[in-house]
């Protein structure tokens, strides 16, 4: 997740403005059009002038504005279609701007889905907070936003702060259809925080133990996996105030899983949006559950949201923090060894990153993965130079002297020098200011864990037989090892004959334990009949990854019991992308292909045609793209549906349309086909497709 855009485009006037002018409160009241995907509001600035200055801007992406005064008074003012210019009425103290807005964000605003399945949410960071609301784009200058939103009413609606109600009434005249919600904050934070909510949403409140509300959202349909997307999210709530020893610092937290969001979360100030991938049941908690996510959104409320990075440079200070915070949390609740060999691949990937990403943390070019894994990196390195105590009252410290202000580097590390001997300076130079990974370093804190000594001595059997490494391997196989060491043993022995490791892989299928299960399942791709009856029950497994594996390797293997396994797989769903049930439906399709005129055969194609439509999230759309292209490269409705991907705000799967349709565009036919429709297409897609068209 890439979070860095904001920080890369220079400040010129406004920081300079920020010496003179303090932007104070702003008072929003806003309404988005899914209709047309604008939005218009009420905006009311209070400001202080400090000293002299001859001209104050607003962030104002393209945006038309009216009736604009300042203390009261009609007063001229500039557009330049990216701020709002105020050069006259002003005073020497406190004043106050307000004025009317509209806006057709091209970006950071996005509404997505179709009639009651319809969302409208924001994405600030990195894409500006500006392009729908008059704010501001440095995050340095910090405001206290307090944001109403009129809306249908038969949504919900979630913004920042505190819930003050609704009302039903526009200009004290009852209005049935819509409704204003209210919300209120206390204390600043920097615009691209700033967030909106709007779907057809239910919630569930849990408290903390410091007795904070945590709201948890989720779409009605989706009542029945609210336990296991929210497993653990007020242990880590409660975990993370204790660990960082400040409490809370906020007067609510909720998160809202969006569909079709950029990224896996994102941090607004009290209100964490987050993918709706995460939303799962118990199988889909077992392949990718919300748990990291949900720790690291978290601790930026106190790292970024509360304590904010001056710009891009110390941007670590955000993204380290949450990383290594929500490594601590998942210590928590997965155990010691789990946290361990998280590190371990990080560290491996860090090592690796470093022969080709020579920008080191400290800089604001440096990329994501320096900024989150090796932020987090350095952080153990100091934790655990020092120990947990004076960690914890360094970072006390830290957030209390800044909080609700902007920091750099040297803001931490000179707490860090206050409550330990602690070299930060060769701690600068060897982690912060060098881009190479201090491998050794690492090394030696990885190895304070059992787990890990004990991967490195199984990494260490590579270079013998298996007959010589087997009966070691079974020990730890029978053990109750952390899984990932019997993860890493099945993966070394995956090219020997599988007469020779068939008893090791029946003591692994032996532990029950769902990712030790499914690396058999995937290194296992041919499957002799004295395993078959093993093998077959990975059908079984709570994890829909391991069903899926298994299914394919089953259905190649054994062409004579396909019928079976199709009918074993025919209810499946799979998780949100319906991997399992396009897997389904493509090979049913496939194996009753001369049947093709049956009744249960168009049913299931037309499903699956259906699933390439604007109707569905776009990871669903993109596995039926690649199942139905396969099998019916040019069906009109697959193509058009093609076209209209590249209009969706996911970048994504915008790419993956427009590459799609470039290739096929190279083959015979193709570009006779897209030109046959074009006219039937809305405005958008055509400007879409001919600028493909039209490439050389």
């Amino acid at each position: 997740m890439n979070k860095l855009i904001f920080f890369l485009l220079p400040f010129f006037s406004l920081a300079q403005q920020i010496s003179k002018v303090d932007f104070i409160k702003c008072n929003a009241l806003v309404a988005p059009h899914f209709e047309n995907k604008t939005i218009d509001g009420t905006i009311t600035y209070q400001f202080k002038v400090l000293s002299e200055i001859d001209s104050i801007r607003i962030d104002a992406k393209n945006m038309y504005f009216s009736n604009v005064t300042i203390n009261g008074n009609p007063v001229n003012y500039k557009n330049n279609k990216n701020e709002l210019v105020l050069f006259e009425g002003y005073k020497k103290g406190t004043n106050e701007v307000s004025f009317l807005y509209k806006a057709m964000p091209k970006q950071t605003l996005y509404f997505v889905g179709i009639g009651e399945g319809q969302q409208i949410w924001t994405q600030g960071q990195g894409k500006y907070t500006s392009h729908w609301l008059p704010s501001f784009d440095d995050v340095n200058e910090k405001v206290v936003f307090n944001i109403s939103v009129n809306y249908d009413a038969n949504f919900a609606v979630v913004s920042n702060g505190i819930y003050k109600g609704r009302d039903s009434k526009q200009n004290g005249i009852p209005n049935f259809n819509n409704s204003t919600w209210n919300f209120e904050m206390k204390k600043p934070m920097a615009s691209y925080l700033v967030m909106l909510a709007i779907g057809k949403f239910e919630h569930q409140t849990e408290t903390s133990k410091s007795g904070i509300a945590i709201e948890n959202y989720y779409k009605p349909v989706d009542a029945d996996k609210y336990q296991y997307t929210y497993k653990e999210s007020k242990t880590i709530f409660d975990y993370l105030e204790k660990e960082i020893g400040v409490k809370y610092p906020w007067k609510i937290y909720r998160q809202i899983p969006v569909e079709d969001f950029l990224y896996a979360g994102m941090e607004n100030t009290t209100s964490t949006l987050f993918a709706q991938d995460f939303v799962v049941d118990e199988s889909g908690f077992n392949d990718r559950n919300y748990i990291n996510v949900s720790a690291h959104e978290l601790a930026h409320q106190w790292f970024g949201d509360m304590v904010t990075a001056k710009s891009g440079k110390h941007h670590w200070l955000q993204e380290g923090f949450a990383t290594y915070y929500a490594l601590l949390a998942e210590r928590e609740i997965f155990g010691e060894d789990y946290f361990y060999n998280a590190l371990y691949r990080n560290a491996l990937q860090l090592r690796k990153a470093a022969k080709t990403d020579t920008i080191p943390i400290l800089n604001e070019k440096a990329s994501s993965f320096s900024f989150y894994q090796k932020g987090a990196w350095a952080l153990h390195v100091i934790r655990e130079a020092i120990g947990k105590e004076a960690f914890q009252k360094a970072v006390k410290k830290y957030l209390k002297k800044h909080q609700f202000k902007n920091v750099e580097t040297a803001d931490f590390l000179s707490e860090i020098a206050a409550v330990s001997d602690f070299d930060i300076v060769k701690f600068q130079k060897e982690w912060l200011e060098e881009y190479r990974f201090q491998t050794d370093q690492a090394n030696a804190l990885l190895k304070k864990n059992e787990s890990i000594r004990m991967l490195f001595e199984i990494q260490a059997q590579k270079s013998k037989s298996f007959k010589d490494k087997e009966p070691f391997f079974s020990e730890v196989m029978k053990s109750n090892a952390f899984y990932g060491l019997k993860k890493e043993i099945i993966n070394q022995i995956e090219a020997v004959p599988f007469n020779e490791k068939e008893a090791l892989l029946r003591l692994a299928m032996q532990t029950n334990e769902v990712e030790v299960r499914q690396s058999v399942a995937e290194t296992v791709a041919t499957i002799p009949g004295s395993f078959l009856t093993e093998y077959e029950s990975l059908l079984l497994d709570n994890s829909y990854d391991t069903k899926e594996v298994a299914f394919v390797n089953l259905y190649k293997n054994y062409p004579e019991k396909r019928a079976n396994y199709l009918e074993l797989a025919k209810n499946w769903l799979g998780k949100n992308d319906k991997g399992l049930r396009i897997l389904f439906l493509s090979y049913y399709i496939d194996f009753n292909y001369s049947t093709a005129n049956s009744a249960q055969y168009s049913q299931y194609f037309y499903e699956l045609l259906e699933y390439t439509s604007p109707k569905f999230e776009s990871n669903v759309r993109q596995n039926a793209f690649e199942s139905t292209l396969f099998m019916e490269p040019k069906n009109n409705k697959v193509l058009k549906n093609l076209v209209n991907a590249m209009i969706h705000p996911k970048w994504q799967l915008v790419k993956y349309a427009r590459d799609t349709i470039r290739t096929l565009l190279k083959k015979e036919g193709y570009r006779e086909l897209f030109s046959s429709y074009f006219n039937d297409l809305p405005e958008l897609e055509k400007i879409q497709l001919q600028r493909l068209l039209d490439e050389k």
